[in-house]
């Protein structure tokens, strides 16, 4: 419904994204985005979170996928809890939600072999990561 929107960042997904923004990084944040969303969706927990979103860091990561070693970007999930926006608290997403939203991002889009869960509240921090 209309109550429940999430907002979207005023200048777009780009804010969501540090470092430098490019289409090959833009898709990945784009693809994480939509894994994020669906998994959450899927485990019915929307209604406990305020907002609920992956952002890429700019940070890679070696990694293993099969048998190559890998370097890859790192992806953060970030859920908060919140009445009106001006304070947060992270959001406790079970850990088997968690799991598959991992699972999921590693294994579904190219170019990514890390997930973080950033579990900061505001303040100190803010919401969006830009």
């Amino acid at each position: 419904s209309i109550v429940r929107r999430q907002p979207f960042p005023g200048r777009g997904l780009a804010i969501r994204m540090v470092g430098e923004v490019t289409k090959p990084r833009l898709e990945i944040l784009q693809k994480a985005d939509l894994v994020v969303r669906r998994e959450v969706a899927a485990a019915g927990i929307e209604q406990d979170m305020w907002q609920w979103f992956a952002v890429l860091p700019g940070v890679q990561s070696v990694g293993v996928m099969g048998d190559q070693r890998t370097y890859q970007e790192a992806v953060v999930v970030r859920a908060v809890t919140s009445d009106d926006g001006m304070t947060a608290d992270w959001a406790r997403i079970p850990h088997d939600v968690l799991q598959r939203i991992a699972s999921a991002l590693v294994s579904e889009v190219a170019g990514v072999n890390r997930v973080l869960y950033d579990i900061t509240s505001k303040p100190p921090g803010t919401i969006e990561w830009e």
